[in-house]
């Protein structure tokens, strides 16, 4: 089955263009129905029993429905290829259904949260200045990680107020950025230095935010500069990066934001990925509608 998986993995960065993350999870979860299969049955004879049968092991193993659900969308995805390529004759998965989810609402800060952890690094010196910007430009932009930290120094357009960033698959889109998130980058490049001269590289290709050893920064790294400000400021612990993004959505729409350019602005293919903050504020809706209907 390894090569089977490795044509696949092939197909995925070179045809479709997937980032090195995405490829890695395919990897992880091909190789563990690999594992489970033990190489006791031929690829060409896995058929739906088969995959039942893994399904029904990852329950018994407590896995989540949406992890199920993920794992057996990977599996979807890497039968259709054997299938298109005249590797197995049939597709095993095409029959089976994926699990009913539950709603996960995102978990977000409110405005007031927000503006305690943006004034929690110390700007006095230069990682404070930087993981200042960092936040400011999380929840100004609504960035991914992903998308924060491939920024390059030609991505940021001062004038303009906007973000060059790719998103999933690469895909290529500007993002407006406020005052306040450029003004904190233009003070941490200030006192980072001349950085057209460093390592004789050119300011235009150079990564915006760069860690001790100046190199890029990864999305861990991220994680844990967030973990550090969420402990000096004692909000809740259930804050990601990703929580920064989802402030972002909830705030816009609680401020009377189209559903529409949110969805522009994070990077949504489908409408129905940000319907999900509509939820989050029907609290603000209930609020108005008491305050001012007159017989509520």
């Amino acid at each position: 089955m390894d090569r089977y998986i490795d044509k696949f993995l092939n197909y995925l960065k070179i045809e479709k263009d997937m980032s090195p993350h995405t490829v890695l999870n395919y990897s992880i979860d091909l190789k563990e129905v690999a594992k489970f299969l033990d190489d006791k049955i031929e690829i060409e004879k896995i058929d739906y029993l088969v995959i039942r049968k893994y399904l029904a092991d990852l329950k018994a193993r407590n896995y989540s429905k949406r992890t199920v659900a993920r794992k057996l969308a990977c599996l979807r995805s890497f039968f259709k290829f054997l299938y298109r390529e005249g590797y197995v004759k049939s597709n095993p998965v095409s029959s089976i259904s994926t699990p009913r989810l539950d709603k996960k609402l995102p978990v977000f800060l409110d405005e007031g949260e927000i503006a305690k952890l943006l004034e929690a690094p110390d700007t006095k010196e230069l990682a404070g200045l930087r993981d200042k910007a960092i936040l400011e430009t999380l929840y100004s932009s609504g960035l991914r990680v992903s998308e924060l930290v491939g920024l390059s120094m030609d991505n940021i357009d001062f004038i303009g107020e906007v973000l060059k960033v790719f998103g999933k698959g690469k895909k290529e889109r500007l993002v407006p950025i406020g005052k306040r998130a450029l003004k904190c980058i233009e003070a941490y490049l200030k006192k980072r230095g001349a950085v057209s001269a460093r390592a004789g590289k050119s300011p235009g290709k150079q990564a915006v935010f760069l860690n001790k050893s100046k190199s890029r920064l990864t999305d861990r790294s991220i994680r844990r500069i967030l973990e550090k400000y969420i402990h000096i400021t004692s909000l809740r612990e259930d804050v990601s990066p990703h929580t920064l993004r989802h402030s972002f959505a909830t705030h816009l729409l609680n401020r009377g934001a189209d559903l529409r350019g949110v969805q522009e602005l994070l990077g949504h293919r489908n409408l129905s990925s940000t319907q999900i903050y509509t939820h989050v504020t029907t609290e603000r809706l209930k609020a108005v509608y008491d305050k001012a209907h007159p017989r509520a």
